[in-house]
């Protein structure tokens, strides 16, 4: 794993010969080593068609490609940090989550209205997230960026998840969404800009939740 984190807002990288990371520009706090920072235009792993998703979604996270020996610390904003290693599935994160990521997986880039038709284009709505979602999926780690620290939350068939839309980080899984709509004694349930609304997740899989419903 290229990661270790070093406390809750900050992480360390290493950075081997022939092996690449991408990260947030912005986020390299300190390095040791022979190692190079180069913009990255092509949308990461996935391309030109992972950056024009990206551009489409109003995602476009500026990349920077990190490679050569040593090693480097991450942080952002002091917002708190989680890896995530992914052993062959797919991860869904909101771009601007992302802080660093294995330069190993494929970064690609979903149209959430699919998941749920038209309740699907209202949660992006009312979310205040993108209708895209940049999605990462291999063998590796993601470090993802969030406030007042992250929770999993696994998703079984038998059981679904409801999460406020604005408290939602990243899932993973054989998973679905769709935005559901809060009665009764629900509609005060939440802190988010549609409190009368969840994100309902149900399949195999999890979903990491923040500790606030603030917006990067």
């Amino acid at each position: 794993m290229p990661f270790r984190e070093v406390n809750s807002k900050m992480i360390e990288a290493t950075v081997a010969p022939g092996q690449r990371l991408f990260s947030q520009r912005g986020a390299m706090l300190a390095y040791k080593g022979e190692v190079s920072f180069t913009p990255n235009m092509q949308g990461g792993q996935g391309g030109v068609m992972s950056m024009i998703g990206r551009r489409a979604a109003g995602e476009a996270a500026p990349l920077m490609t990190v490679e050569g020996s040593g090693t480097v610390l991450f942080g952002h904003g002091g917002h708190h940090i989680e890896v995530i290693n992914l052993t062959g599935d797919t991860l869904h994160v909101e771009a601007d989550r992302l802080l660093a990521f294995d330069g190993t997986l494929e970064q690609g880039t979903m149209f959430m209205g699919s998941q749920g038709g038209v309740m699907g284009m209202v949660r992006g709505q009312v979310s205040g997230q993108g209708l895209f979602t940049t999605t990462l999926r291999g063998q590796g780690a993601v470090a993802v960026m969030a406030h007042g620290g992250i929770i999993e939350v696994p998703i079984t068939p038998q059981r679904p998840v409801h999460v406020d839309p604005q408290a939602y980080v990243a899932h993973h899984g054989d998973v679905r969404n769709k935005l559901s709509t809060a009665l009764g004694w629900r509609d005060m349930v939440g802190r988010g800009s549609g409190e009368a609304f969840q994100l309902e997740l149900s399949g195999s899989g999890a979903v990491f939740v923040q500790a606030s419903e603030e917006k990067l």
